[in-house]
């Protein structure tokens, strides 16, 4: 399995906006991706910081919901929110509970 991390900024005041997108907009898209598993969104009320993880079957799947401009427009959605570029790191999960 293997994990796309996404590291966001957001005004503090907005972070509440960024989840309700999240939920409605880009969890139910992500659910139609090949080989997606699960999602996480944490969130800082304080900072506006938050991280978004999502679960891939295999590295291949994870990098076709790229190629295929999935997570560009996902992105796009929530890119008035954003105060900085979010940063996007890939993973191999190694140990899931």
């Amino acid at each position: 399995m293997h994990a796309q991390m996404v590291s966001m900024e957001t005004l503090p005041m907005s972070i509440g906006e960024a989840v309700r997108i999240y939920q409605e907009l880009v969890l139910p898209a992500a659910k139609e991706q090949r080989g997606f598993r699960g999602a996480l969104m944490l969130t800082d009320p304080d900072t506006g910081e938050g991280v978004s993880i999502s679960l891939w079957e295999s590295e291949d799947d994870m990098h076709a919901s790229e190629a295929s401009g999935f997570y560009h427009r996902k992105l796009e959605e929530l890119d008035a929110l954003f105060i900085s570029t979010p940063v996007r790191k890939h993973y191999e999960v190694s140990v899931q509970v």
